[in-house]
């Protein structure tokens, strides 16, 4: 190549470190760069993926009257589109749920968590894309 071999062996390492360096580049942002991976979603990214129920008045099995509304988050947008074509089985999901419910069963933070994880179940059963996440009680009046 060149005349001067110190030139030749200083063209050598520059490459190799080159090389070396674009190597850990790669790898590191591939496996080691948890900054979009592990990351809460913002406000905005929850409120694109969630979807909240129309006001849903129903009577528990105590003879008592609930009027519940929720905010369903679900893990994507393409699933938030599928759960809005299926408000009517969404609806009929919560309102099995909370008739088979007495007021005993709603009156505390364990009873609203058990009936919102099974009505989560019974949801994720329903969706053939995506998932849902969350379910947030957005209006709880038991009369």
């Amino acid at each position: 190549m060149f005349n001067n071999r110190l030139v030749n062996i200083m063209l050598i390492v520059l490459i190799a470190l080159t090389l070396i360096g674009a190597v850990a580049l790669v790898l590191y942002t591939q496996f080691f760069d948890e900054g979009t991976a592990d990351r809460e979603p913002t406000i905005d990214e929850v409120i694109e993926r969630s979807v909240e129920t129309d006001e849903i008045t129903t009577n528990l099995q105590s003879n008592q009257v609930i009027r519940s509304q929720f905010v369903i988050e679900l893990n994507d947008t393409g699933a938030r589109n599928e759960l809005e074509k299926r408000d009517f089985q969404v609806e009929d999901i919560i309102i099995n749920e909370l008739s088979e419910l007495g007021s005993s069963d709603v009156d505390g933070q364990k009873g609203r968590e058990e009936m919102k994880r099974s009505v989560m179940n019974e949801m994720n059963q329903l969706l053939q894309e995506g998932y849902v996440e969350e379910i947030y009680i957005n209006q709880w009046v038991v009369q």
